[in-house]
């Protein structure tokens, strides 16, 4: 249960060896959310959710994860404001929570964002590939499908964005913003050519009937509510847009990308909740909108594809937009897999600032200010989990480890208040404990509806992160060997922030 002052966190990431820039505003951080979270979400997730558990009520899936996600969003906005410094729900459960619950969400939170991240990547191969595909240039599903043994474009892709990463977060943010703007350009002409090849006749049913979950009995494809007998053992129906909700709440993680990225952002106290809410805002719009366009052109069952939006503007007959929405979804998943690489990475720099995992890897480049021994380790770690796990799989674990971490921060604001009512906050969650409270019911009711296969590769991978704590972190801590133990010293000034000199006495 010990844990790290938040006037010691402050001060521990203003050192000058593993110090970060503050070069991003409100225009930028926005654009960097927009840039992660419109991704998978539209270009991916939408068919395989429609196909698989909702059909077209994905729409209200898409609906369901909006509003859980609102909620986590204004309990973050809190964290963030107050603790403006790199770890997300990692750094917010150290001040809060105790060293063993942040240890336990930071490996959570690395297994969510590698799994995004290669989950992405395998999208964007499969666009890559019928992208190509329409110049005549055809490259062979053993190396770049779904059912490929080693996806090589996936792979390439995960190692250029790892370079570009390590170059440091101004060229990662200019790069993100050119690919963002593309983006939101094909998703418009989508949009504006779809409306026109829409069939009412594919909505209906709009909700489909529900049906058993896996014909041959399988338990392991069961959710895990429906497994235990306190939910609906099915698809499709009321089960099936729970489980959708489950398996694209991941398209709205942006926002705790955004929160690990609070420590690069110039005026955090302003600028994280004026990102935060532009882009929950803008990404529940479009992606309810597409989900509804999506499955108006085509039949749900035949959207179980890693590229369903080309695929429906091909069934359409809109060959000549191909091209153009293909462009755009491939710079979109690119930014995807750009930005949670980089969020990856400042997770994994904070926990190794606290010598929960070793301290080499906190060094940054004196020139770039990026960290680079941490971009590389996890870049190649993400291209190897992409080279040997299918789509569907990396997707569940990466939301399940989310989900894990949006119940640990709604708790953690709740704590917060009582144990420390004397910080000051940038922005306050409204109507505390309630809105915590719904969030994390919410999340517990998406969760629970996760296949119970993916429930025990999350068991294994925590009692994994488990071990490596007991056998290093809780003697390596600095927290643990008393460097940090009480922050910083009574009386003595840090600096807050905003860069102005503050009293961290009482």
């Amino acid at each position: 249960m010990r844990n790290k002052s938040i006037e010691a966190t402050i001060k521990d990431a203003a050192g000058p060896e593993t110090r970060l820039a503050r070069a991003l505003g409100p225009l930028q951080l926005t654009l960097m959310g927009i840039g992660v979270t419109i991704g998978a979400g539209i270009f991916v997730l939408t068919g395989t959710a429609a196909a698989n558990y909702a059909g077209p009520s994905i729409a209200l899936s898409y609906t369901i994860g909006a509003v859980a996600t609102a909620l986590v969003a204004l309990c973050y906005m809190e964290f963030a404001s107050t603790v403006p410094v790199a770890g997300s729900a990692y750094t917010f459960a150290y001040v809060s929570l105790g060293e063993l619950v942040a240890w336990l969400i930071g490996w959570d939170l690395i297994l969510d964002m590698t799994m995004g991240a290669g989950a992405v990547a395998s999208g964007w191969s499969q666009y890559v590939t019928d992208f190509l595909a329409t110049f005549g240039i055809h490259i062979p599903a053993s190396v770049s499908g779904p059912d490929a043994a080693v996806n090589i474009p996936a792979v390439l892709v995960i190692l250029v964005l790892t370079a570009i990463l390590a170059s440091g977060v101004r060229t990662t943010s200019r790069i993100n913003t050119v690919m963002t703007v593309v983006k939101l350009v094909a998703i418009v002409i989508f949009l504006a050519i779809g409306v026109t090849h829409v069939d009412a006749a594919n909505w209906s049913p709009f909700i489909p009937a529900s049906q058993p979950v896996g014909g041959d009995g399988d338990m392991w494809e069961q959710p895990l509510l429906g497994w235990a007998g306190l939910g609906a053992d099915a698809t499709f129906g009321m089960a099936g847009i729970l489980t959708g909700g489950a398996i694209v709440f991941g398209a709205y993680s942006g926002f705790d990308i955004m929160a690990s990225n609070a420590e690069e952002a110039k005026r955090p106290q302003r600028t994280l909740p004026i990102a935060l809410l532009s882009t929950v805002a803008v990404c529940a719009v479009l992606y309810v909108a597409v989900a509804l366009t999506v499955t108006g052109m085509q039949h749900y069952s035949k959207l179980d594809n890693a590229a369903p939006i080309t695929g429906a503007l091909k069934a359409a007959g809109a060959d000549w937009a191909v091209r153009i929405v293909g462009i755009g979804a491939i710079c979109g998943l690119t930014t995807v897999v750009m930005i949670m690489l980089l969020g990856q990475s400042r997770v994994f720099l904070a926990m190794s600032r606290d010598r929960l995992l070793p301290e080499w890897f906190s060094q940054v480049h004196p020139v770039t200010r990026s960290p680079r021994r941490i971009t590389w380790t996890l870049g190649l770690l993400v291209a190897f989990m992409t080279a040997v796990l299918p789509i569907g799989d990396l997707a569940e674990l990466g939301n399940i480890g989310m989900l894990t971490s949006f119940i640990v921060v709604c708790v953690g604001v709740v704590y917060l208040r009582r144990s420390r009512p004397d910080l000051r906050r940038g922005f306050r969650t409204p109507w505390v404990p309630v809105v915590p409270a719904v969030a994390v019911l919410l999340c517990l009711l998406l969760v629970g509806n996760l296949p119970l296969i993916t429930w025990a590769r999350f068991v294994g991978w925590m009692a994994a992160g488990l071990l490596i704590y007991l056998c290093w972190g809780r003697r390596h801590s600095k927290v643990a060997t008393g460097e940090l133990a009480t922050g910083a010293t009574p009386g003595t000034h840090t600096r807050d922030a905003e860069g102005r000199q503050a009293s961290s006495a009482p």
